[in-house]
C-alpha cells in the first residue's frame, strides 16, 4: 500500500501537490492523467525517492522494488537481450554469485543453494523471456543479438521498455510508455499489462491504451491528486458530474453572498441594524469561498480553409519507394489521392509507412516510377523532425511572422492563443519549450499554411489529451485530404475513413475497421509467437536438463565429504554402542548393588557416564552433519 499525508511538493516556486491525501492498494492499476506540466513526472520521481515531499509523508512498503523506463540508454556494446536481462537484478546477482562460487572453487554447497536460487526464479528461462519481450516490441532474432549502440532513438526507448518489464517488481512506473510505438506494439503492451501481477502506475494521453490496462485515474490539476474508480471514459463522467456539482454550488453560495453583501450595504450605516450587518460581515469573511467549475480546454482551433483544392491531388505511377534501387522497402506503387481521401495508414513498425509518407511529401524521390502532382496541391506535412528544425533561440511569434511576414502581429497572438500560447509566451524562446508545447506550436504553423493535403506522421507525440482532443476535432472539419499514421486508436477511429495495409512491400486497402485489424496483427503475432516457443522450448528443456545434471552432479559432490563423516562416526559410535548396552545389563542386575561389589558398582557408574558423554558428543555431530545433507538436497529441489 502506497500512503500520502498531507504532502506538499514544489519544483522551484510551483506547488504541484498541496497537502494531498491519497491511499493506492496493492494490485491497483491506475492511469495518472492531468495537463502538461501538473506534476505527474515529479510524483513518478517522489515514489522513486529522487525527490522528497516539502511538507508531510509518503509512506511505501519496506523492500518495495519499483520498475520504471529509463530515460537515457547508454551507448553499450552489449547485445539488447543481454541489456535487458539487465533489467532482472535479482537475476543478475544469482549469476554473479555462481561466478564467484564456481564448483572448481571447491564449495560445491555454496554453488548448489545458488543454482537452487536460480531456479526458484525461474531463472533457467531468463533468456526466453528476454527474447518474448523484445519480439513483443518489435524486434527480430537477430536484432536481439546487435549491440545496444547500434539503435536509434526510438528503438533504445523500446529496449528501456522491455528493461523495466523484465525487472521482478511489486510496482511499475510507466511515463508515456506508448510514445514511439506502432498499434500493434502498443496492442500487444496493453495484454502484458494486464496479466501483470503488481501495482501499475501509468502516465499516458492515450485513452483506449488507459481504458484497456487501468481500473483506476489519477487526476493530477490545481496541485491536488484526486483518484477515481473505473476507465477513462467512467472518469470523464464522474468528473463532469463532480464539476457540475461544483458549479451548481458556487452559483448557490454566490447568489447568498450577493444577499448578504446587499444587507451590508444597505443597513451597515443605520444604528438599528449596525449589529445584523456586523454580523453577516462576519459570515461573509468565515464563508470558504468555492471555485467556479472550468471544463473548458485551452485549446481552440480549426484548419484554415485551402486556397484551392484539385482533384486527384496527388498519383504514384508504378513508383518504388526506399533509400537504395537494389533494395527498396516499397515496390509496385499505383495510388491516387482524391481531394476527399481520409486514409489511414496500418502495418508494422518498419514495415514503409514512414518511407511512403515522405516519399508523398516530396522528402524523399521515388527511386522508380513517377510522382505527379494536382496544379495547386499544397501539402502540410507533420512528422518529428518537424519539431527538431524549430528555432530554440527564436519565438512561436517569430516562427509565425517568417511565414508570413505581412500578416498582424495581433492576428498571430489570436492564432496562437488557440494553441494556449498566451502573452509572454508567445514572445519567449522556445527552446525551455516541453515536448508537448513544440509539438503544438509545429502544428500551428502547418495549420496556418493553409494545406490541402495533410501527412500527419503520429502527431500525438508528447500531445497531452485536450490537445489530442482538439486536433481530433479540427481534423474532423477539415475540408482536404488526409493521410495519418498514429498509434492512438481513438484519433484514427474519429479522423479517417479508409485504411491502407503496407506489408510485404506492398500497400493495399484494408477491407475491415481498427477492430478487425487487431485481430489480424494479432493472428500473425500469435504465429510467429507459436514458432518462437517451440523452437524456445528446445533449447530450454536441453539447457534445464544440463542444469539439473549439473545441479546433481553439485549436489553429491557436496555430499560425499559429508557422507564420509558420518561413516566415520558410525564406525567410531558402533563400539560405544555395545559398551553402553553392555553396562547398562549390569547395572540392571540385583547383585550389582550387594555392599561387598560395592566397587563394581562406582566403577560401572562411572564408565557408563563416560561412554555416554562421548556417544551424546559424537551424536551431536551426526545430527549436525545429516541437517547439512537435508538443507544441501531441500535447496537443489526448490
Amino acid at each position: 500500500m502506497i500512503r500520502l499525508k498531507s504532502l506538499t511538493l514544489r519544483r522551484g516556486t510551483k506547488v504541484l501537490l498541496d497537502r494531498v491525501d491519497l491511499t493506492l492498494y496493492p494490485g491497483s492499476k491506475v492511469g495518472v492523467v492531468g495537463a502538461n506540466g501538473a506534476g505527474k513526472s515529479s510524483f513518478f520521481a517522489l515514489l522513486r525517492g529522487e525527490l522528497h515531499p516539502d511538507a508531510g509523508d509518503v509512506e511505501l512498503p519496506p523492500r518495495l522494488r519499483i520498475g520504471h523506463v529509463a530515460q537515457e540508454t547508454p551507448s553499450l556494446p552489449v547485445s539488447a537481450l543481454e541489456y535487458v536481462l539487465d533489467g532482472d537484478t535479482e537475476l543478475r546477482e544469482i549469476q554473479r554469485q555462481l561466478d564467484l562460487h564456481g564448483a572448481e572453487d571447491g564449495d560445491g554447497m555454496l554453488h548448489g543453494e545458488w543454482l537452487a536460487k536460480l531456479d526458484a526464479i525461474d531463472g533457467y528461462t531468463a533468456q526466453a523471456r528476454g527474447s518474448r519481450l523484445l519480439s513483443g516490441l518489435g524486434f527480430s532474432q537477430a536484432e536481439m543479438q546487435k549491440p545496444v549502440s547500434d539503435f536509434s532513438g526510438g528503438w533504445r526507448m523500446r529496449l528501456n521498455l522491455a528493461q523495466a518489464l523484465m525487472c521482478r517488481s511489486d510496482l511499475l512506473l510507466l511515463d508515456e510508455p506508448t510514445n514511439h510505438l506502432d498499434l500493434e506494439t502498443v496492442v500487444w503492451l496493453e495484454d502484458w499489462l494486464r496479466t501483470y501481477p503488481g501495482m501499475l502506475l501509468v502516465i499516458s494521453h492515450d485513452r483506449d491504451f488507459l481504458d484497456s490496462t487501468i481500473n483506476g485515474i489519477l487526476h493530477v490539476e490545481n496541485a491536488q491528486a484526486t483518484l477515481y474508480t473505473g476507465t477513462y471514459a467512467d472518469f470523464e463522467n464522474q468528473r463532469a458530474q463532480k464539476l457540475s456539482q461544483q458549479q451548481q454550488a458556487y452559483e448557490k453560495q454566490q447568489r447568498e453572498i450577493a444577499h448578504l453583501q446587499s444587507f451590508v450595504d444597505r443597513f451597515k450605516a443605520k444604528a438599528s441594524k449596525a449589529r445584523q450587518a456586523q454580523s453577516r460581515v462576519k459570515t461573509l469573511e468565515r464563508m470558504e469561498v468555492i471555485a467556479a467549475a472550468h471544463i473548458d480546454s485551452p485549446f481552440h482551433f480549426t484548419f484554415r480553409e485551402p486556397v484551392s483544392t484539385p482533384n486527384p491531388l496527388l498519383r504514384i505511377e508504378n513508383a518504388a519507394a526506399g533509400y537504395a534501387i537494389e533494395s527498396p522497402i516499397l515496390q509496385g506503387l499505383n495510388l491516387s489521392l482524391e481531394k476527399s481521401a481520409r486514409i489511414g495508414l496500418l502495418g508494422v513498425n518498419g514495415a514503409g509507412k514512414s518511407t511512403l509518407i515522405k516519399m508523398l511529401a516530396a522528402e524523399n524521390a521515388p527511386l522508380a516510377g513517377e510522382r505527379v502532382e494536382g496544379k495547386g496541391l499544397k501539402i502540410g506535412y507533420f512528422a518529428q523532425h518537424q519539431v527538431d528544425a524549430l528555432r530554440l533561440d527564436e519565438s512561436p511569434l517569430w516562427h509565425m511572422q517568417k511565414l508570413d511576414p505581412m500578416t498582424r502581429e495581433q492576428e498571430f497572438r489570436n492564432f496562437l492563443g488557440g494553441f494556449d500560447f498566451h502573452g509572454d509566451m508567445a514572445s519567449a524562446p522556445v527552446a525551455p519549450f516541453s515536448g508537448g508545447e513544440k509539438a503544438r506550436l509545429a502544428l500551428a504553423l502547418l495549420i496556418w499554411q493553409k494545406p490541402n493535403l495533410l501527412l500527419l506522421d503520429e502527431p500525438t507525440n508528447h500531445l497531452d489529451i485536450e490537445m489530442r482532443q482538439a486536433l481530433t476535432q479540427a481534423l474532423q472539419d477539415f475540408e482536404g485530404a488526409i493521410i495519418l499514421v498514429s498509434h492512438d486508436r481513438h484519433l484514427l477511429r474519429a479522423s479517417v475513413d479508409d485504411f491502407w495495409l503496407i506489408e510485404n512491400g506492398n500497400v493495399r486497402p484494408f477491407d475491415g475497421d481498427l477492430d478487425d485489424y487487431t485481430r489480424y496483427s494479432q493472428e500473425k503475432r500469435s504465429e510467429q509467437a507459436s514458432a518462437l516457443r517451440e523452437s524456445e522450448g528446445f533449447v530450454d528443456r536441453k539447457a534445464q536438463k544440463r542444469a539439473q545434471a549439473e545441479a546433481r552432479q553439485k549436489l553429491a559432490s557436496a555430499r560425499k565429504p559429508l557422507e564420509q563423516k558420518l561413516a566415520k562416526l558410525e564406525k567410531q559410535m558402533a563400539p560405544l554402542q555395545a559398551e553402553h548396552a553392555k553396562l547398562a545389563a549390569t547395572l540392571a542386575e540385583e547383585t550389582i548393588y550387594l555392599p561387598e561389589r560395592k566397587n563394581d558398582l562406582q566403577s560401572a557408574l562411572k564408565r557408563e557416564t563416560e561412554v555416554k558423554a562421548q556417544m551424546d558428543a559424537l551424536e551431536l555431530e551426526w545430527l549436525e552433519i545429516t541437517d547439512e545433507i537435508e538443507a544441501l538436497e531441500a535447496a537443489a529441489n526448490g
